[in-house]
Parts: C-alpha cells; sequence; structure tokens
C-alpha cells in the first residue's frame, strides 16, 4: 500500500518537478506540463503511460489500474487505487509518466545521472 504523501514524494523526487492543482486536485508538473495527479480525498493517483505500459498495468492488476474515463484513457491516462499498490511497484511508472512528459535534454540528463549512481 502507497499512501498519497509516498506518492507526493515519489512524484516530486523527479527533477524539475512543481506540485500544483487543476480542476482543485493537486497534479505533478515538468515544465508546467502535467504527468500525474492525486485525487483530492488521496486515494487515487493518476498517471500519464504510454499505450503499451497502460495495456500491461491493465493487464497484470485490474483491481489497482483502470483507464481514465474517455478519451484521457484511450490517450493512456491512467489510474491507480493507491491501497492496491506498493512504492516499488510505482517507482518505473511515475518515472515514465515523467520522461514522457519532460523535455528530452532533462531525460537526457537524469538518465546519465541515474547511470552513474548504479
Amino acid at each position: 500500500m502507497i499512501t498519497a504523501a509516498q506518492w507526493r514524494k515519489l512524484a516530486l523526487s523527479l527533477p524539475e518537478t512543481e506540485e500544483k492543482s487543476h480542476f482543485g486536485q493537486p497534479d505533478f508538473r515538468v515544465k508546467n506540463k502535467i504527468f500525474a495527479g492525486l485525487s483530492p480525498d488521496g486515494k487515487r493517483g493518476t498517471l500519464k503511460l504510454g499505450l503499451e505500459a497502460q495495456a500491461m498495468v491493465l493487464e497484470g492488476k485490474p483491481g489497482a489500474f483502470s483507464p481514465a474515463a474517455g478519451a484521457w484513457g484511450r490517450k493512456g491516462w491512467t489510474h491507480v487505487v493507491l491501497a492496491r499498490v506498493k512504492a516499488t511497484e510505482l517507482e518505473e511508472l511515475v518515472a515514465e509518466a515523467w520522461r514522457l512528459t519532460a523535455p528530452k535534454r532533462l531525460v537526457i540528463a537524469y538518465d546519465a545521472a541515474k547511470k552513474k549512481r548504479r
């Protein structure tokens, strides 16, 4: 189980990420582009995933992941029931959502720094 505080910490750990609000809900942005969100009650997160990654998580954990409604879901936006996942399951997914949204130069720098740490 991951808490809203852990979700927030995970999203904000990525370079140049900031928390703002969209339609009264917390969201996480890189260069003012949203890659993740959090429901007002803190029980559900939302991620921008590629369609392949979305299909993988929907099939692998259907009780934990679901597509967002309508066109958003068809574009890869995916809801996550935080009580049904572990932080370790989300680390790469949150990073992937960030990668899809961040400028290429920032992704390259992040990946290079991550490689150095290994």
